[in-house]
Parts: C-alpha cells; sequence; structure tokens
C-alpha cells in the first residue's frame, strides 16, 4: 500500500528533525545533516561529492550510527540481564570483510548462513568461539569446514544432526538446536520463521525424540537451544512468549543430563522505513528479552543461561543509504511521472521482492520544498523495477542525487547483476572521512568466470 503524500515530508530536511538516539527508529544515520550548500551529509562527509567521487549508484554506511547500534545491543543485555550475554551480527544482512571487522571490535560475534559468510567473518579475524552457523541445508563441505574452525553449529534438522554424528572429528562439534516454536507475529509471509509452517527448525514434537538421541551420541557437544521468530518486528509480545518456550526446552535438555548452557532468542527487531513504523528502540528491546528470559527462568526454576541474540536489519539497517543519479523523466498527463535512476532492482531488491516502501530525498536540494509526486524507477528491462511508487520531492532533472533511505540492510546483500550492471560501491564515512568496503565492479569483473568454447570462436559469423 502507497502511503498518502501528506505523510511524507515536505523538505529532505524536515526528515532530519525526526533522528532519535536509536538508529532503528530513524529514516538516515544519526550523523545525518544539511550543510551549508543545502547538501546531505552522512558522517561529516558530502553525500553529493561522494557521488562524484566514487560513482553511483553508491551505499554509503555510516560508522558511528553501526556503532551506536552495537553498544546499545551490548550494553542493553548486560545491564538487564544478570547472567553472561553474547550479542551476534546477522550478517545475512550485510556480510562484508570491513563490516565484520567492525561488529567484531565492539566485542559482537558473527551469525552466519553459509560457507562464504563464515570464510568472510574468519578472514575479518572473528574469533570462531563468536561465530554461529544457521542455514536449513547446509552441505558436508560447509559442515566440514565449521567444524574445523570450531565456530558453533545452529542444527536445522535431523540429516544435519545425523552427518555431524557421523563424522570423526578431532573436537566434539558444538552443536545448538533450531526449534520452531509455533509463535504467529505481524510481518511479511516470506519473513515469519517461528511459525509451524516454515522450512526452518525442528517441528516442537520431534524435540523429545531429539533430545533423546542427543543423549545417545557423545561425540557432539549440546549447548543449547535457538529459535527465531521472523523479522522487521514492531511487537514485544512474541519475543517475551519466545522466551518461555525456549526455557522449558532448555530445561527439558538439562533434565536429561544435557549440557544445554546457552540460549539463543534470534532477532528479528524491525526498523523504520516509512513514518508510519514505529519500532521500539533497541534499549526497550533489549530490557524486554533479558526481564522475560529471567522471568522464565525464575518460573521453572532453571539458572540463568548464556543469553544470546541476533540482530541483523535493525543493526545497519537505518545506519546506511542509497545514493543514486536521477536519468530520464517521462510525464503520462493524469497518471504519473517517472523518474529514472542508474540502478534498481539489481542494487535493491526488497521492492519487487517484498513490495517493500521507502523514502527518498534529492541529497543536493536538502532544503527545497517538494512540488511533485514522482515515481522513482530503476533502469532494468523490467516493468516492475520500480524502487518507490509515490515520492514526493522538489522538481527534479537530470544529474540530481537522489537518496533513498534505510537501506544499509538487504540491498548490497542481495544484489545481483541481472542485465550486467555492474554492482555498486560502497564506502564507510566516519568524521569526514570515506573509506571503500567494497569496490565498484567493473566491466572485467563481469566475464571474470564466463568461459569460452573454443568450438564457438571458430563459427563463421
Amino acid at each position: 500500500m502507497v502511503l498518502a503524500e501528506t505523510t511524507q515530508k515536505q523538505t529532505g530536511y524536515d526528515y532530519l528533525q525526526e533522528i532519535k538516539a536509536s538508529p532503528n527508529q530513524s529514516l538516515l544515520p544519526i550523523t545525518a545533516k544539511v550543510n551549508d550548500r543545502g547538501h546531505l551529509e552522512i558522517g561529516a562527509c558530502d553525500v553529493t561529492e561522494l557521488v562524484k567521487q566514487f560513482g553511483s549508484p553508491l551505499y554509503i554506511m555510516d560508522e558511528h550510527s553501526i556503532r551506536t547500534a552495537c553498544s546499545q545491543y551490548r550494553d542493553g543485555l548486560k545491564d538487564h540481564y544478570q547472567g553472561e550475554s553474547l550479542v551476534i551480527y546477522a550478517s545475512k544482512a550485510l556480510n562484508c570483510l570491513a563490516l565484520c571487522a567492525l561488529v567484531n571490535s565492539e566485542g559482537l560475534g558473527i551469525d552466519v548462513a553459509s560457507g562464504g559468510e563464515l570464510y568472510t567473518a574468519l578472514q575479518a579475524g572473528v574469533d570462531p568461539e563468536k561465530i554461529y552457523f544457521h542455514g536449513n541445508n547446509k552441505s558436508v563441505a560447509e559442515l566440514e569446514q565449521a567444524i574445523e574452525c570450531g565456530c558453533t553449529i545452529v542444527a536445522d534438522n535431523w540429516l544435519e544432526l545425523k552427518t555431524l554424528a557421523s563424522f570423526n572429528a578431532n573436537h566434539a562439534p558444538k552443536v545448538m538446536l533450531r526449534i520452531t516454536p509455533g509463535i504467529e507475529c505481524h510481518t511479511h509471509e516470506y519473513i515469519r520463521t517461528g511459525h509451524l509452517d516454515s522450512k526452518f527448525g525442528f517441528d516442537p514434537n520431534q524435540v523429545p525424540e531429539v533430545l533423546d538421541f542427543l543423549t545417545k551420541t557423545s561425540n557432539l557437544d549440546f549447548v543449547g537451544v535457538h529459535a527465531h521468530i521472523g523479522s522487521q518486528i514492531f511487537e514485544r509480545q512474541p519475543h517475551q512468549d519466545l522466551a518461555g518456550v525456549l526455557v522449558k526446552w532448555l530445561k527439558a535438555a538439562q533434565e536429561l543430563g544435557l549440557p544445554a548452557r546457552e540460549l539463543n532468542v534470534g532477532g528479528g527487531l524491525g526498523i523504520r522505513y516509512t513514518e508510519a513504523d514505529d519500532p521500539p528502540s533497541i534499549t526497550e528491546w533489549t530490557s524486554a528479552v533479558a526481564k522475560a528470559v529471567t522471568m522464565a527462568c525464575e518460573q521453572l526454576q532453571v539458572s540463568l543461561p548464556k543469553l544470546i541474540c541476533e540482530p541483523g536489519r535493525s543493526l545497519v539497517g537505518n545506519t546506511g543509504i542509497t545514493a543514486y543519479t536521477v536519468g530520464a523523466r517521462k510525464e503520462v498527463p493524469e497518471i504519473r511521472t517517472y523518474i529514472a535512476v542508474d540502478g534498481g532492482m539489481s542494487d535493491n531488491a526488497r521492492p519487487i521482492t517484498y513490495q517493500a516502501e521507502y523514502r527518498s530525498m534529492l541529497g543536493n536540494k536538502m532544503s527545497e520544498t517538494a512540488t511533485e509526486t514522482v515515481t522513482v524507477a530503476g533502469k532494468h528491462c523490467e516493468s516492475g523495477d520500480i524502487l518507490i511508487q509515490s515520492a514526493s520531492l522538489p522538481k527534479t532533472v537530470s544529474g540530481d542525487t537522489l537518496v533513498i533511505t534505510s537501506t544499509g540492510a538487504y540491498g548490497y546483500s542481495m544484489a545481483s547483476n541481472y542485465n550486467r550492471l555492474l554492482r555498486p560501491g560502497m564506502v564507510l564515512v566516519y568524521k569526514g572521512t570515506a573509506d571503500m568496503m567494497v569496490e565498484r565492479e567493473t566491466y572485467e569483473d563481469l566475464i571474470a568466470q564466463d568461459k569460452f568454447p573454443e568450438r564457438l570462436k571458430t563459427v563463421d559469423n
């Protein structure tokens, strides 16, 4: 559903008036400001100048906002939970060497969902003791990779668990069970994972049999239980309900003599994509989760386990923006006006995949009043390549810098080379300095893995 134009801001500057202390509650990174040229600045860097220097489209990540989110999660658990705790970043939201190293420097661990994400985290210097490997269909090679490095493997199904038990490893792999808790929450159907009809995790009625199997399997180190109820969640109650479910299974494992000592509540806290979104702050979320786990443990007389949570989107989503250059314009009388940018579904797949909504502004015209409603279209050969259906903007001309907010999560990580567009570069800005996190692809990169069979080279055209 497209929000009414009246809910959008009249100038780009107006968005800055609502920046809050919790990064997940602001459309723009918390360092955003308008400089004396009327341009948007992030991390004391002029966005329009960044586009001139690094090209367009360009992902721009704000280091200060990322560190703030990390500290709010880390300190939020420590302040409200009397037991040991660990925050692990769900790196599927955005995985690259620089970001893994950055969150690692803040004391966070890393949640990975593939061998590639695991390799990246290890190359970034993350301690395997703080890496947790997820996934519903890990290959044998990925399981061997995980065992070799010593990270914790979150077992998702019987095949995976029995495969792990069949390995003759030098050390017992650390294993956590992913359980489907049967908890519904209000979010997009594609990103709900806690309800029973999900591809992830053991069904609750399977858990007693799984625990019995683990009591008879000496070569696995069973460390605890995990569940994840979905993403982009604003409600507190589902996470509070989850605590009771997980503590119940933790107690069941301990009563069988299993050394279950960790409880992982997953992540899922939502972020602000539009003015209609009103997520809890990071501190409010960590407080609610910590209190719920503590209460459940008291009720069931279970010692406080190591409490783990896995923020992804809420840690990086609002810390990043994407800057585009405006190109062609098409006016369809009495219907709509299209403005095209130099990217689209290949650098942000969420609008065409989830019908996700975003907000935009002109980075070079932040103080100018919105005078028109336009549809922001990508440049791909797809009619559905629309980034924003109804954007309130000042009059746009070719060459303007169009900024889309809240794109730090699932932009780069879901990017593709559709139509053989180059995936954008990414910069990390901090106190007036911009450093490359990911280089922009080149045409040479596009064909680096292509093969040209000799027989085709001899075809007479």
